[in-house]
């Protein structure tokens, strides 16, 4: 590769290189769009990695049939367009999608759909300044295809492609790690505090707890989560904090995963946040985020849209966390959620919520078990965070010409 002066590429729009497609939603009072339907159906969480290959929801034929949603083809680019802008993924199976996203059909005459992956990324924050809306943001299907790009021929752009994607292959692999670290942590609580089955519980005697949990170890006890943590609410104006200081807003907190390396920065902040410390706990507060919790590996601020839970002591903090990010927390945040238009986790009830307690010596235990996982996965999230910084140096640079291939 070598650095020249910007290079002269053919100007053109989007809307000329790729067909862009919206999505759209069946009823949801049509159980019949919904049960058993095997129809990828896209939203804003599936988009968090570059390729999209299933979706958490899927839609039957019927649904696609009576809905404005499209069935993309594999390799189509789809571009979330409204209230969180700039999530890009690749379908890398037959999809349809919700409402907010535009979807790129692409014309491989014209242009490689992962030059323009990589292309949409480069100007997110010029698409962001492009969108309006009162409640949301949100780009509409005709500004987005008179945006104006300038590209090389096919060969370039594969070329270009192609050494991105190293970085994103050395992200993806660390990615899976990571993943296999978290779902390893997990079944060991599930099969020590759910099943009880932790080394040694042949010889530990079960006693009835009176409670929802039944048969609980001899030694243990039932409490609530308010014994193993407190929440903290600690606001503060970023003003008066180093601009570098990690800014954390709810878009930034991954979905029920321990990779973690997307946040802004203090000096992005426009009004007062939460303050925030290493090894506290964030919580989605919003329902449709209720997935999203981090155990931080830094301090910072946040947004007033994520609930902060400080442990009560260090040797809590392992279980507080594989408790709030398990699925019966998430769903009872979810049944227990107050409000109509923008359901808020309710925490007098959620506080409440019942755990199971060992004795001091097996908190340590679990602690250190927990700790040594969580430690190698944040190793992982440095490595990524590099990675994408070098890869986010060089897209601007690639994608314009800047640098030759």
């Amino acid at each position: 590769m070598n650095t020249q002066t910007l290079q002269k590429w053919n100007k053109v729009k989007l809307g000329d290189v790729a067909e862009i497609e919206s999505g759209g939603t069946p009823s949801s009072t049509k159980s019949e769009y919904w049960d058993g339907g095997d129809i990828c159906w896209a939203t804003l969480p599936d988009l968090e990695n570059k390729y999209l290959f299933d979706t958490q929801r899927k839609i039957t034929p019927l649904g696609l049939k009576n809905s404005s949603a499209k069935l993309l083809p594999i390799n189509s680019v789809i571009f979330s367009s409204r209230a969180t802008i700039g999530e890009v993924a690749i379908t890398k199976v037959e999809t349809s999608t919700n409402q907010g996203s535009k979807n790129f059909i692409c014309n491989p005459a014209k242009i490689d759909y992962e030059f323009l992956y990589y292309l949409l990324k480069s100007k997110v924050e010029e698409i962001n300044n492009l969108a309006s809306g009162a409640t949301y943001k949100e780009i509409n299907k005709t500004v987005f295809s008179a945006v104006e790009i300038e590209i090389p021929n096919i060969p370039v752009q594969k070329q270009i492609a192609q050494i991105l994607a190293v970085y994103d292959d050395l992200i993806y692999n660390n990615t899976c790690r990571i993943k296999i670290l978290e779902q390893t942590a997990q079944t060991i609580y599930t099969e020590w505090f759910v099943n009880f089955r932790f080394p040694g519980h042949e010889k530990v005697k079960m006693v009835d707890s009176g409670t929802e949990f039944g048969k609980i170890p001899e030694g243990w006890s039932v409490g609530t989560l308010s014994d193993l943590v407190e929440i903290r609410k600690e606001g503060i104006n970023p003003k008066v904090l180093a601009p570098n200081t990690a800014y954390i807003g709810i878009e930034h907190l991954p979905r029920k995963s321990w990779s973690f390396t997307q946040y802004a920065h203090a000096s992005d902040a426009q009004s007062n946040k939460l303050k925030f410390y290493e090894g506290d706990i964030l919580f989605g507060n919003i329902r449709p985020y209720f997935h999203k919790v981090l155990l931080t590996p830094m301090d910072g601020i946040c947004s007033s849209d994520i609930v902060i839970l400080k442990a009560k002591s260090s040797k809590f903090l392992g279980l507080a966390f594989s408790i709030i990010f398990s699925e019966k927390f998430i769903s009872q945040a979810t049944t227990t959620s107050k409000g109509t238009k923008m359901p808020r986790a309710d925490w007098n009830a959620l506080i409440d919520h019942q755990v199971v307690i060992p004795p001091s010596e097996f908190l340590d235990t679990f602690k250190s078990v927990f700790s040594n996982f969580n430690e190698f996965a944040q190793t992982l999230n440095t490595l990524n965070k590099d990675f994408q910084d070098c890869r986010d140096m060089l897209i601007p640079k690639l994608i314009t010409g800047e640098i030759k291939v």
